[in-house]
């Protein structure tokens, strides 16, 4: 009973000392991020979690794959995500005019990047006309990267007779070109690169295009950012020390180990190729 009590006394005198301890079991604040393209891109948000920055700051941050930049901005709407990593495209400048309460918190990447990939036939911008795109949706990043770039280079649907066919992400589109579905297509640096490995045409390199644009930003709603301002600074510090980490090039097996695990990809040829398209979207 003697031994009992002193036990007791000690683990009570080690809990006022140490008030962390009893904490320790309580469970981080879950924190869900919504994401709708596979690619370098979004590589910062993951290279944060899975070096631990956003548990430093006392969140459990899960990512969740959509479909299309439509659904993840439904998940903000009904509450099921409380961030978007993602682009001001139609659908989200759509969101706004009809009224819902999203914001730009963060802009990761301040410029067009990507290439447009086309048959090889083609051989100019003008080559173009009567021909089929491929995007993942209307309204989405994809088909708003691509409008930019048609504008740019001066065409236009009905007049010059270009079609879109909604088919699906990346994967999709690449393979959908490579089969000669569609005869041209806006896809990031990795994807192109298969692409043109097998012959297919760069047309252009967007990074190197005077078009100026708001690419991949953090979304939230004004309602959670008002209500929750300590989650919102405390992802933002996590999402910061993440992109730092990434771009310290002594990281660089560390940042190509979160970003294989994020892509799905072992293959070192393209794991490199990721890590410089990585390292230039933030220079």
């Amino acid at each position: 009973m003697k031994t009992l009590l002193s036990t007791g006394v000690a683990l009570f005198s080690f809990l006022c000392l140490n008030p962390s301890a009893s904490k320790a079991a309580a469970p981080l604040p879950r924190v869900v991020t919504a994401f709708a393209s596979f690619s370098e891109k979004e590589g910062a948000i993951f290279v944060a979690e899975d070096q631990g920055f956003f548990r430093k700051y006392g969140l459990d941050v899960k990512h969740v794959f959509v479909s299309s930049g439509s659904i993840a901005l439904s998940a903000l709407a009904s509450g099921d995500a409380h961030f978007y990593t993602g682009s001001p495209t139609g659908a989200t400048l759509g969101a706004v005019a009809g009224g819902l309460d999203v914001v730009f918190v963060a802009g990761l990447i301040n410029k067009l990047n990507g290439t447009f990939a086309v048959e090889p036939s083609i051989k100019t911008p003008a080559d173009l006309k009567n021909k089929t795109i491929g995007v993942q949706s209307i309204g989405g990043g994809i088909w708003m990267i691509t409008m930019l770039l048609l504008n740019h280079w001066e065409l236009d649907l009905k007049r010059d007779n270009i079609k879109f066919r909604v088919l699906g992400d990346f994967t999709v589109l690449t393979q959908s070109l490579a089969s000669r579905i569609i005869d041209g297509s806006y896809l990031t640096y990795t994807f192109a690169s298969k692409m043109e490995r097998q012959g297919f045409r760069i047309l252009a390199d967007l990074a190197k295009l005077p078009i100026p644009y708001q690419n991949t930003g953090v979304i939230a709603r004004r309602s959670f950012v008002n209500a929750s301002p300590d989650i919102v600074e405390k992802f933002l510090k996590g999402l910061t020390e993440g992109v730092a980490f990434a771009m310290d090039p002594a990281n660089k097996n560390s940042v190509m180990r979160s970003l294989a695990s994020f892509c799905r990809e072992t293959r070192n040829l393209l794991l490199n190729q990721r890590i410089l398209h990585f390292f230039s979207f933030f220079s």
